[in-house]
C-alpha cells in the first residue's frame, strides 16, 4: 500500500496521490538517459509509494509514454493511476525528410532524433488516434486520465470538438476522467466554469513565486468541485535550487525573482526546513488541489522528492513570509498538527 496520502479527482472518482510523477524527463527532455535509467527511476517512485504517473506524447515524440508502459507492465494495473494527453498527433517523416541535427540538438525541448513531426489536431477524430496511438505505445487497454494538452492557439476546436470527443469517451467507459493542461489560468478557467472537465493539470502558476491560479482558476474549481493537478512547483528550477543562472519558466530567472528565491530558502533554513519542501507543500494546503507533479529523470531525483515532500515546514516559515509581503496573507498554507498559521 502506498504511504502518500490519496485524494480524488473531482466527481470521477479516480484516485491519485498527492505527490506524483511527470514522466517528460523519460522523454530525454533537454539531456538523453538510458533505458535503464528511466525505470530506475521509476522504481524509486514506485518503492516511495507514488501512484499517479503522467506522461504525453509531445515527450519525445512518444519515447516518454513507450519507457513509462514498459517500467509499469510487471505491476497490477488497478493499483496506479496514469494519465496522458491529446492534442498533437505524431506523424512520421520518410527517412530522407528527417532534417539534421538542430543547433542545440533538441527537437522540441527533447534529446531524440526528429523522426516524427508534431501535428496540432483537436478534432474529434483527431483525440481519438491520439488516444489510441497513445495505448499502443503504453502497452495498455485504458488510461484513467486525458488531458488536452497546449490549445491556448485552438480554443475553438478544443471546445468545439476536442472536449465533446473526450466526454464521448468518458461515458464509453474507455477512460476514467478527462480535462485539458496548460501554462496559463484563464482558458483552464473556462474549462472548469464552462465544461463538465473532472480536474485540470496546471504548470507554474500556483507557486511560492506566483499564486496567478488564485484569482480565478481555483475558486472556480472549488465552487464547481473540480480538481486541480500542481504541475512546475519549482517554476522550471528557480525553486529547486535559486542560484545565478538558475531557470524560471524555462527562460533563466529575472534578477528579481532570484534575489526572492533566495530570500525564501534562507528564510526556509532558519525554519529548519528546505525551500524544495515548502514548494511542494504549498500548493496542497488550498482545497481545490489534488496533488503535485513533480518531473525527475533518476532514482535520486524521485527519492529527493518523496523526502522534501514528507519534510514538515513549520508554521513561523509561512508567518514570516506573509510578514515580508512574500505571500499574500489570504493565500492558504499548510497548518501542521498542533500549530496556528496566523
Amino acid at each position: 500500500m502506498s504511504g502518500i496520502p490519496r485524494r480524488t479527482l473531482g466527481l470521477g472518482g479516480v484516485e491519485v496521490t498527492e505527490l506524483s510523477f511527470g514522466a517528460a524527463g523519460l522523454g530525454n527532455l533537454y539531456t538523453p538517459i538510458t533505458d535503464e535509467e528511466a525505470v530506475a527511476a521509476l522504481d524509486a517512485a514506485w518503492d516511495e509509494g507514488i501512484r499517479y504517473f503522467d506522461t504525453a506524447p509531445h515527450y519525445g515524440i512518444g519515447l516518454s509514454e513507450r519507457r513509462l508502459g514498459e517500467a509499469l507492465r510487471a505491476r497490477p494495473r488497478e493499483t496506479y493511476t496514469l494519465s496522458t494527453k491529446a492534442g498533437r498527433l505524431l506523424e512520421e517523416r520518410l527517412p530522407e525528410a528527417v532534417p539534421g541535427p538542430v543547433a542545440d540538438g533538441l527537437d522540441h525541448g527533447f534529446a531524440v532524433p526528429a523522426t516524427h513531426r508534431r501535428v496540432w489536431d483537436f478534432s474529434a477524430d483527431g483525440i481519438r488516434r491520439s488516444l489510441e496511438a497513445s495505448l499502443t505505445r503504453l502497452g495498455l487497454d485504458r488510461v484513467d486520465i486525458v488531458y488536452l494538452h497546449d490549445p491556448d492557439d485552438h480554443a475553438e476546436q478544443a471546445f468545439r470538438e476536442g472536449y465533446p470527443a473526450l466526454e464521448r469517451l468518458r461515458s464509453e467507459g474507455v477512460i476514467g476522467a478527462i480535462g485539458a493542461g496548460m501554462n496559463q489560468t484563464a482558458m483552464l478557467t473556462r474549462f472548469v466554469r464552462d465544461t463538465d472537465v473532472d480536474a485540470v493539470l496546471c504548470a507554474g502558476r500556483y507557486t511560492l513565486l506566483d499564486q496567478s491560479a488564485l484569482t480565478d482558476l481555483l475558486p472556480a474549481a472549488q465552487e464547481r468541485g473540480r480538481a486541480v493537478v500542481i504541475g512546475g512547483v519549482f517554476n522550471s528550477g528557480l525553486l529547486a535550487d535559486p542560484r545565478p543562472g538558475a531557470t524560471y519558466d524555462y527562460t533563466t530567472a529575472p534578477r528579481a525573482l532570484l534575489d526572492r528565491a533566495r530570500h525564501l530558502k534562507a528564510m526556509a533554513e532558519r525554519h529548519g526546513t528546505t525551500l524544495r519542501a515548502a514548494a511542494l507543500a504549498f500548493p496542497l494546503a488550498h482545497p481545490a488541489v489534488a496533488t503535485v507533479l513533480v518531473g525527475a529523470r533518476s532514482p535520486y531525483e524521485v527519492r529527493d522528492a518523496a523526502a522534501q515532500f514528507s519534510a514538515a515546514v513549520p508554521a513561523g516559515f509561512w508567518q514570516e513570509a506573509r510578514a515580508e509581503g512574500l505571500l499574500p496573507a489570504h493565500v492558504p498554507v499548510p497548518v501542521l498538527p498542533g500549530e496556528d498559521p496566523e
